[in-house]
């Protein structure tokens, strides 16, 4: 069918009501950016969710895709063991096109059932009436900025050869070194890191995004880079609209949501 829904998220523990409980408040405009993302994935009925994490299996050299029947997540790593999630997979669509992407990159796939949460965060809000729509993980690699661009390309063709309406998430946070407060030392670049990056998003500027200055990258200590480049090679020469809902750092790490309209 076609891309219905794209859309790129941070994934704050403190998010989780049980884990953030009187902190949550002070995540209050991503936790409203969630909720309008929440109802515009609703509407566009996807048949299958595509969300790209940070945090799942690495390989040095290859992308990663995560195809299981049944998925489940927990938060026991944040201290909640009372939340279980469970999601369905679909495997069905990247085994029928494997060979295809591993033409244009190197491509590995794995059946690991355990969701890392830089992919349950996301999906603990986004799909609260969408319990029966099946989620592919797919997981970035330490190969460079365009491979990674390309890599989305390669998603690109397999999401306009389906019949199935296809909604991608890109999930990870910004800089993790904004304040003296943050899990990473203090540096002044990462603010600059972080309105640069919003910027490029808002701007559809995917030439810079994929010649973004890698100093200015690691000094930031971030996580979201890759699955933004991978997000902006799907939306390559497509027609879009990013909105962004909101961005934040009260814990000295930059949350940054975004609708991308693909409608």
């Amino acid at each position: 069918m076609s891309l219905v829904f794209a859309a790129i998220t941070p994934h704050p523990p403190t998010l989780i009501p049980t884990i953030g409980k009187e902190h949550l408040q002070q995540l209050n405009q991503t936790k409203q950016a969630f909720e309008e993302l929440e109802r515009e994935l609703y509407s566009s009925k996807p048949d299958v969710i595509f969300i790209i994490s940070p945090h799942g299996e690495l390989f040095q050299n290859f992308f990663t895709v995560n195809l299981c029947d049944k998925f489940e997540g927990n938060f026991e790593i944040f201290g909640d063991f009372s939340t279980q999630l469970n999601f369905k997979g679909d495997t069905v669509l990247f085994s029928a096109n494997k060979e295809v992407i591993a033409t244009k990159s190197p491509l590995n796939i794995i059946s690991q059932p355990l969701l890392d949460h830089g992919v349950t965060i996301p999906l603990y809000y986004l799909t609260r009436h969408l319990t029966e729509t099946p989620i592919v993980p797919i997981y970035f690699s330490m190969l460079d900025n365009q491979a990674h661009h390309e890599f989305g390309k390669a998603l690109k063709d397999v999401i306009l050869n389906t019949e199935k309406r296809v909604a991608v998430i890109a999930s990870g946070d910004l800089s993790h070194c904004l304040s003296n407060n943050s899990p990473a030392p203090y540096h002044p670049d990462g603010k600059i890191f972080d309105e640069k990056l919003a910027n490029l998003v808002a701007t559809n500027n995917h030439t810079e995004l994929i010649n973004i200055d890698q100093r200015l990258v690691d000094n930031a200590m971030e996580c979201g880079l890759k699955s933004i480049l991978i997000l902006a090679g799907i939306l390559s020469d497509m027609s879009c609209r990013p909105k962004i809902l909101s961005y934040e750092a009260p814990f000295g790490v930059g949350y940054l949501t975004v609708f991308i309209d693909v409608n």
